[in-house]
């Protein structure tokens, strides 16, 4: 069935953004899903199908990514807090319940979570950390130099060939394409936003975690170098409530990656947001399907 989509202005009417509303008939909850940089709501096909089984599910494009780049022209750059506070009124309105993040969307969604939305429940942040290791350091690096010089072919060698080294090859073609015939303005918006990272120290604002009062479910990949499940557990440090699970298996990309991974997402998402055992019965291999997919 084909998602619900609507143009909605947000931001203090600042911006418009192209959401997609996945309809579940006997939902009675809603989530939200925050793509990570440089991605758009293609980046969660897999997720959104075995979500929407038990959720309604909200997904959305940044104002300068995807489809709603053509409704906001000039708009210059958009910073993390205003992508919180983008989230903030999509939560609004659709009367959202829980959220969910992937990779460096986890910034936007924890601020927004720091600001306590009366609607949120539960939250999950994926391949997310509070600590810039030194390999993510590299890739950081690395890519600050090859967005500068808008070097569209290595931009998108550096995505495969780091955090998305385990995808399938199908994904890593469809990544090469996107990545490589993006805008310019979006290249300049993921290089304000990477150079200011590599420069500050708290990139994901760990002083305001503690203001985070709902279940937080941290979930990282065994096989992932940038975001490690280790480092993502020094969050327990500044969130009151949170859990972690890793995913056996699985690099940066968890579900994305293959058949096994995907199960365990699915198993520790509905487990954490739904914990009734009659909503864990096992994915069929048959149902993972290889849908092409980008996130930063």
């Amino acid at each position: 069935m084909r998602p619900e989509t609507a143009v909605v202005h947000v931001h203090d009417n600042h911006y418009k953004v192209h959401t997609e509303f996945h309809s579940c008939p006997t939902a009675r909850k809603t989530i939200i899903l925050v793509n990570g940089s440089l991605a758009t709501t293609a980046s969660f096909a897999q997720t959104v199908r075995y979500l929407q089984e038990h959720f309604n599910v909200v997904l959305f494009d940044q104002p300068y990514a995807g489809q709603s780049k053509i409704h906001n022209h000039g708009i210059g750059l958009i910073t993390k807090e205003d992508e919180a506070h983008i989230l903030l009124d999509l939560i609004e309105h659709y009367r959202v319940n829980y959220l969910m993040s992937f990779s460096w969307g986890g910034v936007a969604a924890l601020l927004a979570l720091a600001q306590q939305p009366a609607r949120i429940e539960k939250a999950v942040v994926g391949s997310f950390s509070p600590l810039l290791n030194d390999a993510m350091l590299d890739y950081l690096n690395r890519g600050v130099r090859y967005l500068e010089a808008l070097d569209r072919e290595n931009v998108a060698r550096l995505v495969n060939d780091t955090i998305g080294k385990h995808l399938p090859s199908l994904f890593k073609r469809y990544n090469f394409r996107h990545v490589s015939s993006l805008d310019e303005h979006e290249y300049r918006q993921m290089h304000a936003h990477i150079h200011k990272v590599v420069r500050l120290d708290s990139y994901c604002h760990l002083n305001c975690l503690g203001a985070i009062h709902i279940p937080v479910l941290f979930v990282n990949g065994d096989r992932d170098e940038y975001t490690t499940p280790e480092d993502a557990r020094l969050f327990a440090r500044h969130v009151r409530d949170c859990e972690f699970v890793t995913i056996r298996g699985a690099g940066h990309f968890l579900d994305m990656e293959n058949k096994e991974a995907c199960q365990q997402m699915r198993r520790a998402l509905l487990g954490f947001l739904h914990p009734t055992p009659s909503l864990q019965p096992r994915l069929p291999l048959a149902d993972f399907e290889l849908q092409p997919a980008l996130a930063l």
